[in-house]
């Protein structure tokens, strides 16, 4: 649903939230045309959840409260990418693994144990095995081993037009604060950045030990965006 230069619409389908894009100089009318194309496509019945800046997002609250309709943010985004990488400042012990066959059903782990974390886009075991089939078919899944060859955290990359986005990235509870993630999405994104992608990713912006994590090595908040959904 777009118009290739003022709204860009994008859902594929449940439970993933509704994309709505519109540039930085964006007007009430144009504000107002992606408030319209959402609900002429039955996108605002409650069954959603909507990622977008927060101009727009304050609009659409606005707009949906005068018909009777209730939204709120539920969750701040930061949008983040690397043009030059930071190697981490504090060594880690273990290594980079990239999953294979043999790695399928420790990978389903992972996929659930993020997608629960993050509280968002759940899915079941047979949803995770096909994206993690996936995945290690793409050749871009990744686990960090440490030093006796467990998994403790993953990460996945993707390419999208001239951007690698970075994904998946969980750390096992137990294995926190060893600065295992920070190894993991810096190699990773060299790996990205070698194949001639710029690195992005997004973050919950409330997450200040995530996000640290990211700057440390050299990742630059760019943008910032909320999720927005029904209530009531």
């Amino acid at each position: 649903m777009s118009d290739h230069e003022k709204n860009i619409i994008c859902f594929s389908c449940q439970p993933y939230p509704v994309w709505i894009w519109t540039p930085d100089d964006a007007s009430e009318d144009d504000w107002e045309r992606a408030y319209i194309l959402a609900k002429e496509n039955a996108l605002l019945a409650g069954d959603h959840r909507f990622n977008m800046k927060y101009e727009l997002a304050e609009y659409f609250i606005s707009r949906a409260k005068k018909e009777g309709l209730a939204f709120s943010v539920t969750t701040n985004l930061y949008a983040y990418d690397c043009l030059a990488p930071i190697a981490p400042a504090v060594k880690t012990d273990g290594k980079l693994h990239l999953c294979t066959s043999d790695d399928l059903d420790e990978l389903v782990d992972f996929f659930e144990m993020f997608r629960n974390a993050v509280g968002i886009d759940q899915e079941s075991r047979e949803q995770y095995r096909i994206q993690a089939e996936d995945g290690i078919r793409s050749g871009r899944v990744y686990f960090w081993e440490n030093s006796s060859g467990k998994a403790v955290a993953s990460c996945n990359w993707h390419p999208v037009n001239d951007m690698a986005s970075i994904g998946l990235v969980y750390t096992r509870e137990e294995e926190r604060r060893k600065h295992y993630a920070e190894h993991l999405v810096y190699e990773v994104t060299m790996i990205a950045k070698a194949k001639g992608f710029t690195p992005m990713l997004y973050t919950d912006a409330d997450y200040a030990a995530s996000n640290a994590c990211y700057e440390k090595i050299g990742y630059v908040l760019r943008g910032k965006l909320c999720t927005i959904a029904q209530h009531g």
